[in-house]
């Protein structure tokens, strides 16, 4: 069996409005092509690409532009990840990254908090955001694929993608805000095609673009192959995702099999 998923980026904005217009025009149009899973960048509500110290008005997963993609997600029958600055009620001031997954009836299934935070390339993402919980992975299946989330950053720790291989995991959501800079493009493709050949396992990442951050979304399949991708400019593109993929790749390369290390889930 297979999977149609459609990744769409975009510039996100502080109008959060348009950040839904633009979320709409790219489910109709991963519609249009037939995808059961519509991927959006980081912080897909919200992001400020001046980078000049706003702060971002977080909201609770109840909160209004989770309910309007719940409209959204139900009138159209898909699933949708994306990202958002959510709101904790609990005495600290700083908000969580926070990586939502409705269901194809507009349903909340499950959340992912991002665990490492970007204090680097002289960033610090935690004065703003808290880190997420070190819980348990959550992994989500679509036919015969199961789905685990990680958040941009996270790509650069294999330990986070080992963690939601080992939970179930054969196609990992990275959606993500890759900041320009030296080096940065290539991270990004080095990095995702890294995850994909080592875990063999579908990668799909999802990235805000220009002015501030560099586009460039991609999926790979289990042999580090880009079977779709866009540049720098905003839109969508889908791929059809196949677990007989996934188990042709893993005969050839049985790396998961021959592992001699163990990692433990907390």
């Amino acid at each position: 069996m297979s999977v149609r998923v459609a990744v769409t980026q975009y510039a996100v904005q502080v109008d959060i409005e348009a950040n839904i217009s633009q979320i709409r025009a790219g489910v109709d149009r991963a519609v249009e092509e037939g995808a059961d899973l519509c991927v959006f960048p980081e912080n897909s509500m919200w992001t400020d690409p001046t980078r000049s110290g706003l702060i971002a008005p977080a909201q609770f997963i109840t909160g209004p532009f989770v309910q309007e993609l719940s409209r959204l997600s139900n009138a159209h029958g898909v699933h949708i990840v994306f990202g958002m600055s959510e709101k904790i009620d609990d005495g600290d001031t700083r908000y969580s990254n926070t990586l939502v997954h409705l269901d194809r009836h507009g349903a909340v299934q499950g959340t992912y908090s991002k665990v490492h935070l970007f204090d680097a390339f002289g960033v610090v993402e935690s004065k703003k955001v808290r880190p997420g919980p070190l819980a348990d992975p959550y992994v989500f299946k679509i036919n015969d694929l199961t789905f685990g989330m990680m958040t941009c950053y996270d790509v650069r720790f294999p330990e986070s993608a080992r963690r939601l291989v080992d939970a179930g995991a054969n196609a990992l959501l990275v959606p993500s805000a890759w900041g320009s800079g030296p080096m940065k493009e290539v991270h990004w493709e080095l990095l995702s095609r890294a995850r994909a050949i080592e875990n063999t396992v579908y990668v799909v990442a999802s990235s805000q673009t220009a002015p501030t951050y560099i586009g460039q979304s991609q999926i790979l399949d289990p042999m580090g192959v880009v079977v779709a991708g866009a540049g720098e400019e905003p839109g969508t593109f889908c791929a059809t995702l196949r677990s007989e993929r996934i188990e042709e790749v893993r005969r050839i390369v049985p790396c998961l099999a021959n592992r001699r290390f163990q990692i433990s889930n907390p």
